[in-house]
């Protein structure tokens, strides 16, 4: 009996331990295909986050080679190509007749024609193209902050983005009332968004564009991407900041070095006309004075571009 107590008591130990093992080992199973399946769906979102990365980076919009409607709709207007052209007219057409009034020449004439038809008003898009995203970008992190806690507040992306075009004045209210308007009429957020970064390109307006279409896509978490890209902005503000101030010397020396000879030749002018007619009314005197402007425009070039930092 005790033999039979003694065989019974192993066998129930073995038993539990055999039973043991197998859950360990079922366990442990359970672990890896999880693993596995986890490592598949972070596999799986890596590549979705670098296909929609590449997508966004195929349409990205470009500053260089624009088109005419491009460059009027990120000026912020609305006004169509062939009214363009006719003011463009109108200009050319006031600015021959009044410096042919002037007593230019022929040749003089015919390029102030041309660089007022041509060149003139699209310097203008440009200028006006380039304070707008100025202006844009001095609003854009507050306009992020604000996103992100309407986000954290429950409301959702679209909603976020009516409230920023209602609180916002200047470009920022009419983008982002844009944007708005086009996801309400069926177009998708990220669309609407992508081509706001095309009206308005800008590197901040890109990201701001990818992380739409990131959340849009895996559902990641938009408040946190807003509230990174705000201190971003906000850093790259103050770095600009600290270059402007740097670069207040030399701007003020290539200003006084660039006027002084306009400054000193009307002086000249006024006090002793006689002295000086000598540049303007003879041949030597036009060729010297052609050949200083040349090298003063050339000097003032050289001196911008070494005060001009890109940040």
């Amino acid at each position: 009996m005790i033999g039979g107590l003694v065989s019974l008591v192993i066998m129930n130990s073995q038993a539990e331990r055999r039973k043991h093992v197998m859950s360990v080992v079922r366990r442990e199973n359970a672990v890896a295909v999880t693993k596995s399946k986890d490592t598949k769906n972070l596999v799986q979102r890596k590549s979705d986050l670098e296909k929609k990365l590449k997508e966004t980076d195929a349409v990205k919009p470009k500053s260089k080679g624009l088109t005419l409607p491009q460059m009027i709709s990120q000026a912020g207007f609305s006004t169509p190509i062939h009214k363009f052209w006719i003011y463009s007219a109108i200009f050319c057409i006031i600015m021959t007749v009044l410096f042919k009034l002037l007593g230019m020449s022929p040749f003089v004439l015919v390029m102030i024609a041309i660089t007022s038809f041509l060149g003139l008003p699209r310097m203008y898009l440009k200028r006006k193209a380039a304070k707008r995203q100025k202006m844009f970008m001095d609003d854009f992190a507050d306009a992020l902050e604000a996103m992100m806690r309407l986000l954290k507040a429950g409301m959702p992306v679209t909603e976020a983005i009516r409230m920023v075009a209602k609180e916002f004045d200047g470009p920022m209210g009419e983008e982002m009332g844009i944007i708005f308007d086009q996801q309400k009429i069926g177009t998708p957020l990220p669309e609407a968004v992508l081509l706001a970064s095309k009206r308005m390109p800008l590197a901040e307006m890109q990201m701001f564009a990818t992380a739409i279409a990131i959340q849009t896509q895996t559902g990641s978490s938009l408040s946190e991407v807003l509230q990174n890209l705000a201190n971003v902005i906000r850093s790259r503000y103050r770095l600009k900041r600290k270059v402007l101030a740097l670069a207040a010397e030399a701007k003020a020396s290539a200003m006084i070095v660039g006027s002084l000879p306009v400054i000193v030749a009307g002086g000249m002018f006024i006090i002793n006309r006689e002295y000086i007619e000598i540049l303007y009314t003879t041949s030597q005197g036009k060729f010297l004075l052609g050949l200083s402007l040349v090298w003063m425009l050339i000097g003032s070039l050289v001196m911008r571009q070494m005060i001009n930092f890109k940040v």
